[in-house]
């Protein structure tokens, strides 16, 4: 069937997404793309900074202002030894002195296959290198990551002969729910992400931390304008679906099993107004407690889980010669 020429659900339809802690319906953020040599890249630190802020915030604005310097900076075990592991050019790795040697000898053994410089030094010295965060005695100082554009992530799906399987974040801010998101997606072997450039986290230490070295597997792209972003997926023959609490179709009985791309909103406004109406169904998860809203990484973990068990079924009934419902497009 022709992606392009495929009937779509109505703008208006019924069917709709959970989003976390949202339930926006305020306008969509929007900004405009970098070029690729000047696109942030995650974990900066400013040469000309000798002593950065123990401050958290101050830290993360620091992080932001460096995005030009070219130096980045993973803190902890796993960020450091997957960034090894994936082939990731690091300059120079310190360990602490105090650390364990057990838990650093996985490292300094990568690092001596991969000819990277190892040095130990005081905690104090990590500290300031990466200040508010939990470094675990392992510091590395790293090459530059570069975003990743929309059609890497749909060249990826078709190098694996998958439908493509995508999270959209409209102005998830929180680097720690961006981090969860992006450990969850690799686990759930989703094919990428996609962020606004503005009121959006972006690929900082924390996420790097947060991820626990997923941020080395899972192709992140930055756009100007998500709604012009879903436009372009839709003429690639990707269904979107919105992620909204209030929404009336039951995430379980839609079909997530083709082409998609899941919406999630913003920790405390949900999904902007104009992107809810770009999408083709909204999808909720049911709720029977007190509470009734989940954070933004959790819903997108269960959403993307729905996704993966709905294809391996269907998959599973393709491959024993069982008739299977629908013509493998999502729908509500």
């Amino acid at each position: 069937m022709n992606h392009r020429n495929r009937p779509r659900p109505s703008r208006h339809s019924s069917a709709s997404a959970e989003g976390g802690d949202d339930r926006r319906r305020g306008g969509a953020g929007t900004g405009r793309r970098a070029p690729a040599s000047d696109r942030p890249a995650p974990y900066r630190q400013d040469k000309k900074l000798s002593v950065r802020s123990a401050d958290p915030e101050l830290a993360a604005e620091t992080d932001e202002s460096a995005a030009e310097s070219g130096e980045q900076y993973l803190a902890g075990k796993h960020p450091v030894l997957e960034a090894l592991r994936a082939g990731r050019a690091l300059n120079k790795i310190w360990l602490s002195n105090q650390a364990q040697r057990s838990l650093v000898q996985p490292i300094v053994d990568e690092a001596k296959s991969r000819s990277v410089v190892v040095q130990f030094a005081d905690k104090k010295k990590l500290d300031l290198l990466v200040p508010g965060l939990q470094h675990q005695g392992v510091v590395a100082q790293a090459a530059a990551v570069s975003y990743a554009e929309v059609e890497d992530l749909l060249a990826r799906a078709a190098e694996r002969g998958e439908a493509p399987l995508l999270i959209l974040l409209d102005e998830v801010e929180d680097p720690h729910n961006l981090g969860s998101i992006l450990r969850t997606a690799d686990c759930t072997g989703a094919h990428g992400i996609v962020v606004p450039k503005r009121r959006s986290a972006s690929l900082t230490a924390v996420v790097a931390k947060t991820s626990a070295g997923a941020v080395e597997y899972v192709p992140v792209a930055r756009v100007a304008n998500l709604a012009q972003t879903i436009d372009k997926l839709k003429e690639a023959g990707v269904w979107i679906a919105g992620a909204d609490a209030a929404a009336d179709a039951d995430a379980y009985r839609a079909n997530l099993t083709g082409p998609l791309a899941i919406v999630i909103g913003s920790e405390g406004s949900g999904i902007s107004r104009l992107v809810r109406e770009k999408c083709d169904f909204l999808v909720s998860l049911p709720m029977f407690g007190k509470i009734n809203s989940l954070n933004a990484s959790v819903a997108a973990g269960v959403l993307l889980y729905e996704a993966v068990r709905q294809r391996r079924e269907r998959q599973a009934g393709e491959s024993a010669g069982l008739a299977v419902p629908g013509d493998g497009h999502a729908s509500p």
